[in-house]
């Protein structure tokens, strides 16, 4: 699966790669990220892997959806590693599961909850869903710099947002002070870890808690005005971090230029 052969899902080679990849859910949210790129140029679309590539300060960046869930989530991250994406940054939504959380706020997640299928069918339980802690603390810092509203804490991903037993486990969870609910942060950040990627996920809350999943969705996709801000912020955060980024790495590149003379 290397070379410049097309990856069979997201169908992207390595001739149009970058190190650095933002990964949304829905491939609208791709052409909101588009919006704050220059030199845009779009990849491919294919099922729910919808692809761009554009520069950010300079930066290249791959911006590629992952439709729903840790299934086709973990697809993608497998052939971005495969064409050379080195650190994942994940942008979603999610529901609140603490009474003090607003929508729009952001999650920045420190860890996840591996309630769900896909992990498990990499490694055993006891492997940890964990981020990159320098870029989570970058995310933290941009936050905080911008006046974003954010909340940093565990957060738990599962597989459904309507099995039977679903109001139930978010009970558990809540009383539990797990702070809310996605599908693919746990696949980020297990198959990151088993993958040498550096990874980490900005969650959008759309949902309050005790609120109404069909209802916070609804309103989501029709804009509303603290969820768009919500999404503005969480898009700014993981570019601002990749900027970062991109500069510590070219001051670490200096400094070893310096000492090996």
């Amino acid at each position: 699966m290397g070379g410049v052969e097309k990856q069979p899902h997201i169908l992207i080679s390595t001739e149009d790669a970058a190190e650095y990849a933002v990964i949304p859910g829905d491939p609208k949210r791709v052409e909101r990220i588009a919006e704050y790129l220059e030199n845009v140029r779009e990849l491919a679309f294919n099922r729910e892997y919808y692809s761009i590539r554009g520069q950010y300060k300079g930066v290249p960046v791959i911006a590629l959806s992952t439709g729903i869930g840790g299934p086709s989530a973990a697809i993608a991250i497998e052939e971005m590693k495969a064409i050379g994406v080195r650190t994942i940054l994940r942008i979603g939504s999610c529901g609140a599961l603490q009474s003090n959380m607003m929508t729009g706020d952001l999650i920045i997640s420190t860890g996840s909850v591996r309630d769900d299928g896909t992990t498990s069918t990499y490694v055993d339980i006891g492997f940890p869903a964990v981020p990159d802690l320098e870029i989570t603390g970058i995310i933290q810092q941009v936050c905080r710099k911008r006046g974003f509203r954010y909340h940093s804490g565990i957060t738990r991903s599962h597989d459904s947002y309507y099995a039977d037993t679903a109001k139930e486990r978010t009970d558990y969870w809540h009383s539990r002070g797990i702070l809310g609910e996605d599908l693919e942060t746990a696949a980020l950040f297990v198959v990151a870890g088993l993958r040498g990627l550096r990874a980490a996920s900005i969650l959008n809350i759309v949902v309050e808690w005790e609120g109404d999943v069909k209802e916070g969705i609804h309103d989501y996709v029709n804009d509303a005005r603290l969820a768009a801000m919500g999404e503005e912020n969480e898009i700014l955060a993981a570019l601002e971090t990749i900027a970062e980024l991109e500069a510590r790495k070219g001051y670490r590149d200096k400094r070893r230029r310096i000492r090996n003379g």
